[in-house]
């Protein structure tokens, strides 16, 4: 059997990047934010995925396949940071 890695990266919108970017002010929640990028991305482009520039990490985690078997990690702890993670 070939061994197989699988990596899959999960992301949430950076909204402090966002609010500065879009110039919000500071009493919008986060949820506010991102759904403010949701709205104009849909408007742009027909859907509400955003651009990396506008996602941090926020779990990374993989996958292998071999001979021994099969085994699925999380890379990280929960309480570490986009820059711990990658």
């Amino acid at each position: 059997m070939t061994p197989i890695l699988v990596f899959d990266i999960e992301t949430i919108p950076d909204v402090d990047g966002i609010r500065r970017l879009e110039d919000l002010p500071d009493d919008l929640s986060d949820r506010e934010v991102a759904e403010h990028a949701f709205e104009a991305r849909r408007e742009r482009v027909g859907n509400d995925l955003l651009p990396h520039h506008l996602q941090r990490v926020a779990s990374i985690s993989c996958v292998f396949r071999d001979n021994n078997g099969f085994r699925v990690r999380l890379l990280g702890a929960t309480t570490d940071n986009e820059v711990a993670l990658i």
